[in-house]
C-alpha cells in the first residue's frame, strides 16, 4: 500500500509551524508537522490496487449446437443503487466452466464500503470476433448474477471468495434460479508493494536567513497530467546546514504511478511562519534519481523566475545527490488481513446532561419515530457498516459514560447492554438495540470523562497481545462535550498507543471541540503524559461531525482514512510480519 514516511523525526515542529515540541518527542517518531503541512497540499493516505481473477463452475448452457460463450462485467454499486462499470473479461469459446485470464483492477478503499456486482453473459457467435470492451450487453444472454462486498474478498486468508450465479426466471419475480457458481481471487498488485528507499543531500544551498545558516527540508510531489503538484513524501528538516544529508526516506511505486513517472523534489528553507523558501528544485523520475546514484553524480536545482512575460528556469550552483536507492517488497496492509489479522470494533457513547433529554426534540440522543438516526446512531452505523467486514465474529464491546445507572452512582464506563458481567453485543444492530434500551435505564449525568472507557478497552487491547491474538482494536468515541479529564486521558491515551489499537473520536453538537484537536496528533505534536513520557505513535482521529455531514467527505471517510496507516505503524515498528 502507498506509504511514504522518514525513520526519523528531526523537525517535528518544523513544517507545521508548530513550537514548543519537547525534545524527548523527537526520538524515533514520524515527522507529524510534516505530515501535517503534506495534507495541507493534497496530500493523503494508503491505497492499493487490487487484480480479480475470476472464474465459474456449472454456468448454464445457452447454446443449442455447443456450451455457451461466456464473459464476465464487474461493476461497482453506489449507495444509490446505481451501477458502475468497472471492467470486462475477454470472451471464452464454448465453455461451461472457464477460466479468464483478463483481471479486473479495483482501487481498494478501506474506508469505503465497496460494493461489486458481477455479471456474466453468454456471448453470441456473431459478436465473437469483437472485442468485449465493445459489445452491447442488450445483444448478449444474461446468465447470472453475483455481489459482495470487497472486503469480504480481501479478509479470506486465501483472498478466495466464491458466489452462487443467480438469474431472475422470466415467470415471475422472486424466482431465483442457481446458475452456477463464481469464483474470485484477489491479488494486490506488485506495484502496491515495491517500495523504493532513498537517502538524498543537497550541495552549496543559498543561505536566505541574515543571521544564521539555512534550515533546509525535501518535499517529492509527483505531476498530475494537468501539471499540478500532489506532494507524496518529505524529508526531516535539519538546523543550519548548506550541504544536508538527510535520513533514509521510502515511498511506493504505487504512490508514484511508475518509475517512469515525473517526479518533482523542492528544497524549502524552513520559516517559522509556515511561509517557507523555496531554495531550488529538480525534475527526476524514479528511473532518474537511479542513475544519478549509479553514476555518483549530481543534479543542479533551479528556481522558475520572471523575465518580463516569460517564464524562465535559472540554474543555480546547488545540486541533488541520491546517496542510495533501492527498491524492496513491503508487507502491506491488505497482506496482514489476508494472514488472518482482524480488526475489532467497539463504541463508547457519551450519556452526559448536557446531551439534553432524549424525550424531547432538540436532544442529541432523540429517538425520531419516524425512524430518522441522530448523530449517534448515524456515527455507529457509518463507522461500524465499514469495520464489521474485517471482524469474524461481529460480537462488539459497547460501553456509555457519563450516567448513572437505575439505583447506582455515576458511572463513567458502564456496559451499554446493561449486563454487569459482558461488554459484548451483536452486530451493529445489537449495539443499536443497547443503545436505544439505555437511553431508558439511566439518568443523563457527567462529567465527560474519557479516561476510564480507553483504559477499560486497553486492557482488552492488551489481554489479546498477551494471547497472541491477531487482532488490532478500533474504539469509537462518540460525544457532545468537552471532556474534563484531558491529562488522565493524555494518559490513558499515551499508554495505549503502545498497543493494537486505534481511537476514534466523532464530536456531536456545537460544542467547543478544541481540546480535542489537541489529543488528535495530526496538528503536530505527539501526546505528552503527566509523567513527561511521549507517546510511541499517532493513535487518535478526531472529527467533528458537523464539519462533514454535508459535505462530499463522510465521517466515515475523514475517521477511517488515517486508520491503515496506525495499523501499519504498529506491525512494522514491532517487526511483526503477517505470517508471525
Amino acid at each position: 500500500m502507498g506509504n511514504c514516511c522518514s525513520d526519523v523525526s528531526g523537525g517535528q515542529s518544523a513544517v507545521g509551524g508548530t513550537s514548543g515540541y519537547h525534545a524527548s518527542s523527537a526520538v524515533n517518531a514520524p515527522n507529524d508537522a510534516v505530515d501535517a503541512f503534506l495534507r495541507s497540499r493534497g496530500y493523503h493516505g494508503l491505497f492499493s490496487q487490487i487484480e480479480l481473477s475470476l472464474s465459474a463452475a456449472n454456468l448454464r448452457d445457452r447454446d443449442v449446437l455447443s456450451k455457451s460463450d461466456p464473459m464476465v462485467v464487474l461493476y461497482t454499486k453506489g449507495r444509490d443503487g446505481s451501477l458502475q462499470e468497472l471492467g470486462r473479461t475477454e470472451v471464452v469459446l464454448n465453455s461451461l466452466s472457464p477460466k479468464w485470464i483478463r483481471k479486473c483492477t479495483v482501487t481498494y478503499q478501506f474506508e469505503v464500503v465497496q460494493n461489486l456486482v458481477f455479471r456474466v453473459y453468454d456471448v453470441d457467435t456473431q459478436f465473437h470476433n469483437i472485442d468485449a470492451k465493445e459489445l452491447k450487453l442488450e445483444e448478449q444472454q444474461f446468465l447470472g448474477e453475483a455481489s459482495c462486498r470487497l472486503s469480504e474478498i480481501v479478509t479470506k486468508s486465501n483472498s478466495v471468495l466464491t458466489l452462487d450465479l443467480a438469474r431472475e426466471e422470466i415467470f415471475g419475480p422472486g424466482h431465483i434460479r442457481n446458475s452456477g457458481q463464481l469464483t474470485i481471487y484477489a491479488e494486490e498488485s506488485v506495484a502496491s508493494k515495491t517500495t523504493t528507499e532513498l537517502i538524498l543531500r543537497c550541495s552549496d544551498l543559498e543561505s536566505k536567513d541574515l543571521f544564521s545558516k539555512t534550515d533546509p527540508f525535501l518535499v517529492i510531489s509527483k505531476i498530475t497530467e494537468s501539471g499540478l503538484l500532489v506532494p507524496i513524501c518529505k524529508t526531516e528538516v535539519l538546523k543550519n546546514d548548506h550541504n544536508p544529508k538527510w535520513k533514509q526516506v521510502s515511498l511506493s511505486i504505487q504512490q508514484v504511478g511508475s518509475k517512469d513517472s515525473p517526479l518533482t523534489i523542492e528544497c524549502f528553507n524552513f520559516n517559522s511562519n509556515g511561509k517557507h523558501d523555496l531554495l531550488g528544485k529538480a525534475q527526476k523520475s524514479l528511473a532518474g534519481l537511479e542513475k544519478l546514484q549509479s553514476a555518483a553524480t549530481g543534479e543542479s536545482l533551479f528556481i522558475p523566475v520572471s523575465v518580463g512575460h516569460n517564464h524562465q528556469n535559472k540554474v543555480l550552483k546547488s545540486q541533488l545527490f541520491v546517496d542510495k536507492y533501492s527498491e524492496n517488497i513491503q508487507h502491506t496492509f491488505l497482506d496482514y488481513l489476508g494472514g488472518g489479522y482482524e480488526l475489532n470494533f467497539m463504541v463508547a457513547i457519551d450519556f452526559t446532561a448536557s446531551n439534553g433529554n432524549p424525550r424531547l426534540p432538540d436532544s442529541l440522543h432523540y429517538i425520531d419515530p419516524s425512524g430518522r438516526p441522530n448523530a449517534y446512531q448515524r456515527a455507529i452505523s457509518d463507522v461500524g457498516g465499514v469495520l464489521q467486514f474485517y471482524d469474524s465474529d461481529k460480537k462488539f464491546p459497547a460501553w456509555g459514560f457519563g450516567a448513572r445507572p437505575i439505583d447506582g452512582p455515576v458511572s463513567h464506563c458502564f456496559n451499554l447492554n446493561g449486563s454487569s458481567n459482558y461488554c459484548e453485543v451483536e452486530g451493529i444492530h445489537g449495539i443499536m438495540m443497547a443503545y436505544t434500551s439505555a437511553l431508558f435505564n439511566v439518568s443523563l449525568a457527567g462529567p465527560t470523562l474519557f479516561g476510564h472507557v480507553v483504559t477499560t478497552a486497553a486492557q482488552i487491547a492488551s489481554a489479546s497481545v498477551a494471547k497472541n491474538e491477531r487482532k488490532y482494536f478500533v474504539l469509537l468515541i462518540i460525544t457532545d462535550g468537552v471532556i474534563t479529564d484531558l491529562q488522565e486521558t493524555k494518559d490513558a491515551f499515551v499508554m495505549a498507543s503502545d498497543l493494537p489499537l486505534s481511537i476514534l473520536i466523532v464530536g456531536v453538537g456545537g460544542a467547543d471541540f478544541k481540546e480535542m484537536e489537541i489529543l488528535d496528533a495530526d496538528k503536530g505534536e505527539r501526546l505528552e503524559s503527566s509523567t513527561g513520557r511521549v507517546a510511541s505513535r499517532d493513535i487518535v482521529q478526531f472529527v467533528p461531525f458537523r464539519d462533514v455531514q454535508s459535505g462530499e467527505i463522510s465521517v466515515v471517510q475523514s475517521l477511517l482514512a488515517e486508520l491503515p496507516s496506525q495499523f501499519l505503524t504498529y506491525m512494522r515498528a514491532r517487526g511483526i510480519s503477517p505470517n508471525t
